[in-house]
């Protein structure tokens, strides 16, 4: 049975809202945004999930201003003052994990109103995420992925049995930050090696609906010369890697014994923040790198955040 989709407000907040018209300005009122928004992560593609939890912060600060408040005029006072009320006064327990997913909750709702110009500027901008003791995700330094390229190197060429396939899967996660079920999708034919020193990959969906996740990204210039090692040792006709992700997930684990780096070290996940986190450091412009990564705006506002963290100086 399918899971029902939860209506955006309660009954008591919109049985008696007026008509509104259709489309969304700084005079609309919270109600009639709040389901714009819902439309929007509705064609975003966003998971039930997601849009399950946006919808319930979005209904409780709803509850708090009032579905009839103007836009235009929540101000950033109104917006500390409702995080005062979830953290102190509301009479529920709200820890600060759960805060600072509902403060993420309003700068997205917010800045998406800024964008696409609705209001002239984000009132949720200036408020600062509290501090949360949440686990940051691992990645590599440059001396551990040094350690990584020169073990999967040696293995590419092993005189007793040179296998070229965990140094091609290496590289390919840490130049391209792809997830596993698109590392996993990828055609032999989808890896562009005509133009000389500019390799790609076009990563692709077979859902219409995933259609605006396909990208084309830069491969490293010596990927074509590990590539044809690897067809022909491997020979894959209709994906590139023609066995299990477990497979590669245990290619994974040996690369990370080989290198001597701690166990579970390497994985899918791990090099995908590590290619991340260099692409930031190096000075990607931040949008070019949530497409990068194949991210909508709302999910990209958490992961840019824990990015931030992760790669910060320590103090």
């Amino acid at each position: 049975m399918p899971s029902e989709q939860l209506p955006l407000l309660s009954a008591e907040e919109t049985t008696p809202l007026p008509q509104e018209a259709t489309t969304l300005n700084a005079h609309s009122t919270l109600h009639r945004a709040l389901e714009a928004f819902h439309d929007h992560m509705v064609s975003q593609n966003l998971s039930i999930h997601t849009i399950k939890a946006f919808d319930s912060d979005l209904r409780l600060f709803s509850r708090y201003v009032g579905p009839r408040a103007i836009i235009g005029n929540i101000s950033t006072k109104q917006l500390e003052d409702f995080l005062k009320y979830l953290r102190y006064e509301r009479g529920v327990p709200c820890k600060l994990k759960s805060l600072a997913r509902r403060l993420t909750t309003l700068k997205v709702f917010f800045s998406w109103l800024a964008e696409e110009g609705v209001i002239p500027s984000n009132p949720a901008a200036p408020i600062v995420h509290h501090r949360v003791s949440t686990p940051l995700p691992r990645i590599l330094s440059e001396k551990e992925i040094a350690q990584l390229l020169t073990a999967t190197e040696k293995w590419r060429r092993d005189p007793q049995k040179p296998d070229a396939r965990p140094h091609l899967l290496c590289t390919l996660l840490l130049s391209t930050g792809i997830k596993k079920s698109e590392c996993m999708n990828i055609a032999p034919t989808d890896i562009d090696t005509s133009e000389p020193g500019m390799p790609t990959v076009f990563i692709r969906y077979e859902s219409i609906r995933q259609r605006y996740k396909e990208r084309k990204l830069r491969l490293p210039p010596a990927f074509p010369a590990v590539l044809a090692e690897y067809t022909a040792q491997y020979k894959p006709q209709k994906k590139l890697f023609e066995c299990t992700a477990r497979n590669l997930e245990y290619v994974l684990d040996e690369c990370a014994k080989r290198a001597g780096l701690p166990p579970r070290s390497v994985s899918f996940e791990i090099l995908r923040w590590t290619c991340a986190a260099r692409d930031l450091k190096a000075g990607m412009d931040e949008d070019v790198l949530r497409r990068k990564l194949g991210l909508s705006r709302i999910t990209w506002a958490e992961t840019l955040d824990k990015l931030r963290r992760a790669t910060a100086p320590p103090l």
